[in-house]
C-alpha cells in the first residue's frame, strides 16, 4: 500500500499508527510541501484535491485521514475493536472524529501553522479557540479512560496524534487533568507511539530552527 504523507502532519502520523495497530505494512513516499512535492503532475493525477495522506491500495486511491482510519480497520482489522460495527458506538466514535477534525485540530492548525509555516505573530483569539477545544476534550473525558467508549478506537488514535502535537509547541496538557490522564495512558496502549513520538521531536527540532533562523536574519 503506497502511503504519501508528510511526518510533522498529524493526519498523516494517525495513518501510520492505525496501519501498525491493524498490521498493514506502508510503502512510505514522504512529500516536502514547502517544496511544492505535492503539486507536481503525477501527485495531482493521484489526488487531485494534491492533499497529504493519500493511499493507494491496490490501484484504490483515498484521501482525508479520518476516512483511511476507518478504512484500514474495515478492510484489515483482524476484529472490529478499534471501529465496532454497533451503530451507537460507531456514532460515538464518529463523532469525536468530527470534533478532531472540525474542532480540535482545526484550532490548533489555524493558530499554529500561521507562525511556523508563515512567519506570522501568534494570534491570542486563535490561541482562545485552541484552549476552548482543549476544555471540551476534557469535558468528554471527565471519568474516562478513552475518548469513545471503554477502549482504544481509532477516535484515540486521531485525537492522539493531534494532541502530541501540541508538543511542539510546549503547550500544558497537565492544565487540562482528564486530557493529560488519557495521554499518558494513550501513549502506552496505541500501537506505533514510537514512530509518532520520534516525528513529532524531528519536526520540534525543525520549527525551533526555523524560529531561531527567523530570530537572527
Amino acid at each position: 500500500m503506497d502511503f504519501y504523507y508528510l511526518s510533522a502532519s498529524a493526519p498523516c502520523r494517525s495513518v501510520l499508527m492505525t496501519a501498525k495497530a491493524v498490521g498493514v505494512e506502508l510503502n512510505k513516499k514522504e512529500l516536502n510541501l514547502l517544496e511544492g512535492e505535492h503539486l507536481k503532475p503525477e501527485f495531482v493525477k493521484i489526488n487531485p484535491q494534491h492533499t497529504i495522506p493519500t493511499i493507494v491500495d491496490d490501484g484504490f486511491v483515498l484521501w482525508e485521514s479520518r476516512a483511511i482510519l476507518s478504512y484500514l480497520v474495515e478492510k484489515y482489522g483482524k476484529d472490529d475493536s478499534l471501529y465496532p460495527k454497533d451503530p451507537q458506538k460507531r456514532a460515538l466514535i464518529n463523532q469525536r472524529l468530527y470534533f478532531d477534525m472540525g474542532v480540535l485540530y482545526k484550532s490548533s492548525a489555524e493558530y499554529y501553522y500561521p507562525q511556523y509555516m508563515h512567519n506570522k505573530p501568534a494570534d491570542p483569539e486563535a490561541f482562545k479557540k485552541v484552549e476552548a477545544a482543549l476544555e471540551f476534550l476534557n469535558t468528554f473525558l471527565e471519568g474516562q479512560t478513552y475518548v469513545a467508549g471503554d477502549h482504544l478506537t481509532i477516535a484515540d488514535i486521531s485525537i492522539l496524534a493531534t494532541v502530541s502535537t501540541f508538543a511542539i509547541a510546549d503547550l500544558q496538557i497537565s492544565d487540562y487533568p482528564n486530557v493529560d490522564k488519557w495521554y499518558a495512558n494513550a501513549q502506552k496502549v496505541t500501537p506505533g507511539w514510537e514512530e509518532n513520538w520520534e516525528a513529532v521531536l524531528e519536526a520540534k527540532k525543525w520549527f525551533e530552527a526555523k524560529k531561531n533562523s527567523k530570530q537572527y536574519n
